[in-house]
């Protein structure tokens, strides 16, 4: 049985599920945290195709990060996705929080992408 917790944000994440859709032309941009680590994806929903993806295990920030469960870790991964999507062409993303609260690192990581260049 999920705790009380765990089965709000699942509320939350259906209920933005429902409205948020990745087109070829404005993939979604999804994110995931956990305590130690944070995780996101470009994701095409029409075709069910992760487009970019990037996380605190990624190679390229292996040895790069003294921890990987802080806002500093999130804003290097949000660099690093925003750097691999526009390296496929996607300047456009929608942004899906999974039912996470946007702050703390899930807006660091947005915040990271947004400067490197993504819109959304």
């Amino acid at each position: 049985m999920a705790t009380k917790r765990l089965s709000g944000r699942l509320r939350r994440k259906l209920r933005v599920r429902k409205k948020v859709r990745g087109t070829e032309g404005r993939p979604r941009l999804t994110v995931y945290r956990s305590l130690k680590h944070i995780y996101a994806q470009v994701i095409n929903d029409i075709t069910g195709q992760t487009l970019a993806a990037a996380s605190t295990l990624s190679k390229e920030l292996q040895g790069t990060l003294k921890a990987t469960g802080n806002a500093e870790a999130a804003k290097a991964v949000g660099e690093l996705v925003a750097q691999k999507a526009l390296e496929r062409g996607i300047k456009k993303v929608v942004f899906d929080r999974n039912g996470f609260l946007y702050h703390g690192r899930i807006k660091t990581l947005a915040e990271a992408a947004r400067q490197k260049g993504l819109e959304f």
